[in-house]
């Protein structure tokens, strides 16, 4: 059964550590992650509740549709569900170009 769409920053929160969760566990991806966020260990469990940490998390999970496929499948998510919580955090509203 699929989750209910995030509704605030609190579920927002929620489903970027679920992410976070998800990548630690894995193993091909995690590596990328650590590079292209230039985080460490350590700076997974330390700054976890940290809200600008966790839109990395989301921008990250975001940039590849078949991360967000597996994710959104491993945790119970519909698929637009890590999109609509990266605009729920903080600096997350939809960039307008015109």
């Amino acid at each position: 059964m699929r989750r209910a769409e995030p509704a605030g920053q609190e579920a927002a929160e929620t489903l970027a550590l679920r992410a976070l969760a998800w990548l630690v566990g894995n193993e091909e991806i995690l590596p990328l992650f650590l590079g292209a966020t230039g985080s460490s260990a350590a700076d997974l469990r330390g700054r976890a509740a940290d809200p600008d940490f966790l839109v990395s998390v989301l921008d990250f999970l975001l940039m590849d549709d078949a991360w967000v496929i597996a994710f959104c499948d491993a945790a119970g998510y519909g698929y637009g569900d890590p999109a609509a919580a990266r605009q729920a955090l903080p600096g997350g509203a939809e960039t307008h170009w015109t």
